[in-house]
């Protein structure tokens, strides 16, 4: 007898529960984009190499297209539509408004997520191929525009907004450092 090739799943995209029946070979950004209309998530080449589908699963970021929707069930989804705060936009998201970190536009959402994940992986500490001193005691690296740009470089965009993307996550960088301060 054949094994079953479709599964119930229930996916947590942005902070919502969904159950879904899916063929076990359906992409999460298939699952996202046709079954649950989450339509920011973009496919740009369907092979993991553009970024364009970049979503944070657990807080990394994912290329959604290598992603299968079976094995993201019960993981933490975040779509580009899920960063903002209600009504308040994400500081990166902000910053990429208010510096022209796009051109088209169809990478903007998976630049997104993947600038967010930037943030905390070098707030984190973890080190990237541009790290001078990658030895824990030296901490987090300066975030220069040679490290945001090594961050960034799954995320292609074919219109060339590189220096305006670059400016807006260095930009939402430091107002994250500046509401950390006030806080503290």
């Amino acid at each position: 007898m054949a094994a079953p090739t479709f599964s119930a799943i229930t996916l947590h995209v942005n902070g919502e529960k969904h159950t879904l029946t899916v063929d076990h070979r359906t992409t999460l950004l298939d699952a996202l984009r046709e079954r649950l209309d989450l339509t920011g998530t973009k496919k740009g080449c369907d092979q993991g190499q553009c970024g364009a589908c970049t979503v944070l699963v657990d807080g990394r970021r994912t290329v959604s297209c290598l992603q299968l929707a079976v094995a993201a069930e019960d993981r933490e989804i975040t779509t580009v539509e899920g960063i903002a705060d209600g009504e308040r936009l994400h500081p990166v998201q902000q910053a990429f408004l208010d510096l022209d970190g796009f051109q088209c536009g169809y990478c903007t959402p998976g630049q997104i997520c993947s600038a967010v994940a930037v943030l905390r992986e070098h707030a984190a500490g973890w080190p990237s191929a541009a790290t001078a001193d990658v030895r824990p005691e030296a901490g987090p690296p300066p975030l220069t525009d040679e490290e945001i740009r090594e961050r960034m470089s799954g995320n292609l965009c074919r219109c060339g907004a590189y220096v305006s993307i670059v400016q807006a996550v260095a930009r939402a960088a430091a107002s994250g450092q500046q509401a950390e301060e006030a806080a503290a």
